[in-house]
């Protein structure tokens, strides 16, 4: 039995089900974009901790400048004796976030807990209770985060009942014949139909879909959004979790809509692999809750924040936004000439930044998605060396998430490794 076999056996036998993997892939370490296991192999990492190390495994920077807390003290609880670093971590998050409203932040450690509490802070601040989310969107594990994903399985199934006063609507998806005015109409028929406008407290939307197949919200529907939110006296909460920390090409992806959300989430790649999330917004919707009404005994962990301290520093010396879009590019190119090569079995690719999809199906039929082509290619790509995820609310999108730090070369060499794969499975059908 290998290494890797016997540490998933003694796994399956002390972790609940629920906790699943994806592979018996044991890491030994990790450098940039590449990862060894246990017993010796290489992989390149398109995945990145699902969008956490952004950049890349291992880095340096990071790892000094988390040393260096670590010497001086790595607890004491931010809500009983805080420290300079979540400060300053604080005063650079508004400073990022878009727009020109005066802004504040709150400091948790994951980013369900992120979603949660920005929505606490929506129905303080509002005095409703009405949360509007969207079809295919991913917010989370916890009770209210699962309430707001539009997603059953498995993140659902099974855990209900979950908050009232939530509701769905399409999300603009122009491949799956979803149009921005079929949503907002969906929009207004919810208002006339369901809840009143000044019954909603907050719209939640991610500027991307993550777990839902890395759709991209039109820069006209956020837009929309914005003006309805105005108009109604509803907050809007962009979740980026996902999509922040120059994944995108930007700092955050609603910046390419130039809207200013009510409130963002941020979590994943805020820190460089070291647990950390928050949630950022203008000042008084932020100043809403009483005191001792946010935060948790972990949040703004003073190892985190000198990481995303460091993290900051990184993304602008080192130009990870131009470097999202040059991975984004080189993926978008080599993936359509394979959509090109195989065109009954990959119906769809899409990036925006380094935030990569390409969506499979049977027959080049967007009606027809391929979850079983989807999950044999990412085991192939592991046998091959290539680590992949899957996606979608039909499972049938692999979607790439490369470290920003990724040398090119690497990059090429991952997507060889996903053609030789594709290629094999193809010639079995």
């Amino acid at each position: 039995m290998s290494k890797n076999q016997d540490l998933q056996q003694r796994k399956d036998a002390v972790f609940a089900r629920g906790m699943g993997n994806m592979a018996a892939v044991y890491v030994d370490r990790a450098v940039n974009n590449e990862i060894w296991d246990v017993e010796g192999r290489r992989f390149i990492d398109f995945a990145a901790g699902i969008a956490v190390v952004n950049t890349g495994h291992s880095h340096p920077r990071i790892k000094a400048a988390v040393a260096e807390q670590l010497e001086r003290f790595s607890h004491t609880c931010a809500m009983v004796t805080p420290y300079e670093n979540v400060v300053e971590l604080a005063e650079k998050l508004v400073e990022l976030a878009p727009g020109d409203s005066r802004k504040k932040a709150v400091f948790v450690t994951t980013g369900a807990e992120a979603v949660e509490n920005a929505v606490k802070i929506a129905r303080a601040h509002t005095k409703r209770s009405g949360i509007i989310a969207f079809n295919g969107g991913f917010h989370g594990r916890t009770n209210m985060a699962m309430g707001l994903t539009g997603k059953v399985a498995p993140y659902k199934a099974g855990f209900g009942p979950f908050p009232g006063e939530i509701y769905h609507l399409p999300f603009p998806n122009e491949y799956h014949g979803v149009t921005m005015a079929q949503s907002l109409k969906a929009l207004d028929e919810l208002f006339h139909c369901d809840i009143e406008p000044g019954r909603v407290a907050a719209i939640i939307i991610e500027p991307v879909q993550g777990e839902g197949g890395f759709y991209q919200a039109p820069a006209e529907f956020l837009q929309a959004l914005r003006e309805l939110c105005d108009q109604h006296g509803i907050l809007m909460i962009c979740d980026e979790i996902q999509t922040g920390f120059g994944r995108t090409g930007k700092m955050f992806a609603t910046e390419y809509a130039g809207i200013e959300p009510d409130m963002m989430t941020m979590a994943k790649g805020i820190a460089g692999g070291f647990p950390l999330a928050a949630v950022v917004g203008k000042a008084d919707i932020m100043d809403a809750a009483n005191p001792g009404g946010l935060g948790g005994t972990y949040a703004a962990f003073p190892l985190a924040c000198a990481a995303a301290l460091e993290v900051l520093k990184v993304i602008e010396e080192e130009q990870l936004c131009q470097q999202a879009l040059a991975i984004g590019e080189l993926m978008n190119r080599r993936l359509s000439a394979l959509q090109a090569k195989y065109p009954a079995h990959i119906g769809h690719v899409r990036n925006l930044g380094a935030m990569v999809a390409m969506e499979l199906v049977n027959d080049g039929d967007v009606d027809q998605p391929n979850a079983e082509l989807t999950k044999a290619l990412v085991a192939k790509g592991i046998e091959k060396g290539v680590l992949m995820l899957s996606c979608g609310v039909r499972g049938n999108v692999i979607r790439f998430l490369p470290p920003l730090t990724s040398p090119l070369e690497l990059v090429n060499e991952g997507l060889d490794l996903l053609e030789a794969s594709l290629a094999e499975l193809i010639q079995t059908v």
